[in-house]
C-alpha cells in the first residue's frame, strides 16, 4: 500500500471543518479592511528565493525543495509566500498603479524539516502584505488584523514580541558588534551558531541552543544601534499599539529568520496548547521589491501557519461541523427519482441538503437522518411523488406535516435572499417560522 510521505499529511473531512472556518474568518475580516487575494505559483525560479530570503539562511541553506526541470532550469518548491507575493507584484506591474497595494494568500509551502506536531514539510500559511507605505501607522494596521484574526477565532491567551532591526545601515553596525560580543565565546556556542558568526550573526540570537541563549542574554541589544529615523519609525509603532489597547512586549532576541527584514518585527504566540507557540510573525521589508528587481517600494506583511492554529482551536472549540439544512428519505422508484429533483432545487434555492441514496428500507434512512445532524427530514413516498407534496418531520420533536412541494420551494427561494454572511442558522429558523405559519 502507497502511504503518505514523511511530512505530508492528509487532511480528512472531520478536520476540514477548522480549516474553513479559518479562512473564512480572513476572507471576512481582511475584506473589511480591503485587501484583495493574489494567488502565485507553488515553485519559482531557485533565485528568487536565494535572492529574496538569503543564501545565507537555514531555509535556503538547509530546506529548500530544490530540483531541475527538463529544461535543466533550477526551480524551487515556495517555502514561504512573501517572496512570490513581491515577485508578483513586480512582474504583474502593480506598482504602476500607484498609492498601496493591499493583498493577502493561502497555500501550501514547503520545507525540508524534522516533522512534528503542526509542523510539517508541506504545511500551509496565510499572510498578507502592505506594499507602497513606509508609516508606522501601516506596521501597526497588518499587527491589528492579526491580532483581530486570532481573536475572533477564540484565541485569548496572546502575547505579541516586537523589535525593531533597523535599516541596512543599523543592521551593518550592529553585526560588527554582535560578531566583536561572541567571538570570544565561538568555542561555546553550539555548532549553527558558529557557522552563522560570520555569514548572519543576527540569527545567533535565534537560537534554541540553552547555551547559545545563556550567551546571547548579554549580547549587544540593537536598539542601542537604530539611528534617530529608525529610533523614531520604532517609537512611533508602539505608541499605536498602545492606542489600540494591543499589548506586546519588547524581545530584543527577536530578529526573525530571512535576510529581507528591516525596522519592525514581530511575533505573536499563543500559550493556549500549555507551551508558548507562536502563531504569526511577520514585519517590515523595505528592501525586498528592489533587491528583486522592481522600484524601491516600502512593504510590511506577515504569515499565519495554519497547521499549528488548527491545533489551537481543537483544544478552544469544538469542530465547526457543516451540518445540512434537511434530510431527504425517499421510497419506492418514482419517489426516489423526484426525491433527487427536489434535492437540486433546494440546494438551488440556498439550502444545504442531504439525500439519501441507500435504498434501504425507511427506518434505517430516518436513523441516519437523525445522526445527520439535520433540523428536518423531508420524506416522499410514491404517494407524495405523485401527489407532488412531501412529510416533512422535525427531527428533535417528531412532529409531521404534509406539504406541498412548490410551497416548500417558494419559501426556500424567499428564505435565499435573506441570507448573510454568519447567519446560515437563522435560515432554518425563517424555515421553520414559515412552515409554521403556512400550517396554521
Amino acid at each position: 500500500m502507497i502511504q503518505a510521505l514523511r511530512g505530508t499529511r492528509d487532511i480528512l473531512p472531520e478536520e476540514v471543518g477548522y480549516w474553513q472556518l479559518i479562512e473564512a474568518t480572513v476572507k471576512e475580516i481582511l475584506g473589511r479592511a480591503v485587501y484583495q487575494e493574489i494567488r502565485a505559483p507553488i515553485f519559482e525560479q531557485t533565485d528568487l528565493f536565494e535572492r529574496g530570503i538569503g543564501e545565507a539562511t537555514d531555509v535556503v541553506g538547509k530546506e529548500m525543495y530544490t530540483f531541475k526541470d527538463r529544461g535543466d532550469r533550477s526551480l524551487t518548491l515556495r517555502p514561504e509566500g512573501t517572496a512570490g507575493v513581491v515577485r508578483a507584484y513586480i512582474s504583474n506591474k502593480l506598482h504602476a498603479q500607484g498609492g498601496v497595494q493591499r493583498l493577502w494568500y493561502t497555500g501550501p509551502m514547503f520545507r525540508y524539516e524534522r516533522p512534528q506536531a503542526g509542523r510539517q514539510r508541506q504545511f500551509h500559511q496565510v499572510g498578507l502584505e502592505l506594499l507602497g507605505s513606509d508609516a508606522p501607522r501601516a506596521d501597526v494596521e497588518v499587527i491589528a488584523l492579526a491580532t483581530d484574526i486570532l481573536q475572533t477565532l477564540g484565541l485569548k491567551n496572546l502575547e505579541l514580541d516586537i523589535n525593531s532591526v533597523g535599516d541596512n545601515s543599523d543592521r551593518a553596525n550592529y553585526r560588527e558588534a554582535l560578531v566583536s560580543y561572541f567571538e570570544p565565546y565561538k568555542d561555546d556556542l553550539d555548532r549553527d551558531s558558529q557557522a552563522r558568526l560570520t555569514g548572519n550573526p543576527l540569527r545567533i540570537l535565534d537560537s534554541k541552543d540553552p547555551q547559545t541563549q545563556k550567551i546571547a542574554q548579554n549580547a549587544p541589544k540593537i536598539i542601542e544601534h537604530l539611528s534617530t529615523e529608525s529610533k523614531k519609525h520604532f517609537d512611533t509603532v508602539l505608541q499605536l499599539l498602545t492606542d489600540l489597547n494591543i499589548k506586546y512586549q519588547i524581545n530584543h532576541c527577536l530578529v526573525r529568520g530571512l535576510d529581507y527584514y528591516t525596522h519592525t518585527a514581530f511575533e505573536i504566540k499563543s500559550d493556549d496548547l500549555g507551551a508558548q507557540a507562536t502563531v504569526c510573525g511577520g514585519g517590515r521589508y523595505d528592501g525586498l521589491v528592489g533587491e528583486l528587481g522592481g522600484p524601491q517600494t516600502q512593504a510590511v506583511g506577515w504569515a499565519i501557519g495554519m497547521e499549528r492554529l488548527v491545533l489551537l482551536l481543537q483544544k478552544l472549540r469544538s469542530n465547526p461541523v457543516n451540518n445540512p439544512d434537511l434530510y431527504i428519505v425517499s421510497r419506492g422508484e418514482v419517489a426516489e427519482a423526484q426525491s433527487l429533483i427536489l434535492a437540486q432545487k433546494l440546494r438551488s434555492a440556498g439550502l444545504s441538503v442531504e439525500l439519501d441514496l441507500s435504498g434501504s428500507g425507511l427506518g434505517k434512512q430516518f436513523k441516519r437522518a437523525d445522526r445527520s445532524g439535520a433540523v428536518a427530514c423531508l420524506v416522499l413516498g410514491d404517494a407524495e411523488a405523485e401527489n407532488q407534496t412531501v412529510n416533512l418531520k422535525w427531527l428533535a420533536s417528531g412532529e409531521q406535516q404534509a406539504i406541498a412541494q412548490a410551497d416548500l420551494l417558494a419559501m426556500s427561494r424567499e428564505l435565499e435572499s435573506k441570507e448573510t454572511f454568519g447567519q446560515k442558522a437563522s435560515l432554518t429558523d425563517l424555515l421553520k417560522t414559515k412552515i409554521a405559519k403556512l400550517k396554521d
